[in-house]
């Protein structure tokens, strides 16, 4: 079961495929792990169930009738902050990076073990979100400042539109600056020790922490490449 406190109620994860019998498979281990569950067949409903039931997390087939899972995500992350873990088919890297790039905190390739999906929905739940995390000073580096207790980053005192898994990516950097991560250890503090996967998806959300930061890749002020090692956190 997951671990929500008592009378809490169990977090709600939408199923977006229209392979039935996956669906239901998928559904199945989710439910028997405490989650509520809710279905969509194709991406206009994916879209509407999103904004009618703000689930927790969404588990999107990139193939889809109608408006694809990269076209699903686009939409939704202008509303909606819930995790998104895509379903894809195809094990190209462009289709990863791609739905990576419109908002996708992580990614899973079919055929798949419906264990190893629900393990990772529940490492994912199981990270602090927004009012989770009791008050934590702001880390200011140059003009940006990470507020933990707000779940807010700022620049200049602008706030700056962060999914929770690239806020936690950003506080993680930010709360020790100057120091070098492997993606293996930025891995473990915002996705979970327990996740398993390509490192790499790491470099898809730092590309897209960077440009929402306003980084120039090439000279970055904020999250900055250590070759050889990963990432750290510069002085802005």
């Amino acid at each position: 079961m997951t671990g929500s406190p008592p009378g809490a109620r169990a977090p709600l994860v939408l199923v977006v495929d229209d392979e039935r019998p996956l669906v239901h498979l998928v559904r199945s281990y989710l439910e028997r792990e405490g989650f509520r569950v809710a279905e969509a067949g194709d991406g206009e409903t994916a879209v509407e169930c999103v904004r009618d039931l703000t689930p927790d997390l969404v588990v999107l087939d990139l193939m889809l009738p109608g408006i694809d899972g990269i076209e699903v995500c686009r939409r939704l992350r202008t509303f909606s902050d819930c995790y998104v873990v895509m379903l894809t088919a195809r094990a190209e890297e462009i289709d990863t990076l791609v739905g990576l790039a419109v908002g996708a905190d992580d990614y899973i390739t079919k055929p798949f073990s419906p264990r190893e999906l629900t393990a990772r929905v529940r490492a994912m739940l199981r990270r602090p979100r927004a009012g989770d995390q009791a008050a934590e000073p702001v880390h200011r580096i140059g003009a940006l400042e990470v507020d933990a207790a707000a779940h807010e980053a700022r620049i200049k005192g602008v706030v700056i539109n962060l999914t929770p898994l690239e806020f936690r990516l950003l506080g993680a950097l930010a709360a020790r600056p100057r120091v070098a991560f492997t993606r293996r250890q930025l891995i473990d503090q915002v996705w979970g020790a327990d996740w398993v996967g390509d490192e790499h998806l790491v470099d898809a959300h730092i590309v897209r922490l960077r440009r929402k930061l306003g980084d120039d890749s090439a000279s970055p002020r904020f999250v900055q490449t250590v070759r050889g090692v990963g990432y750290r956190m510069g002085t802005g």
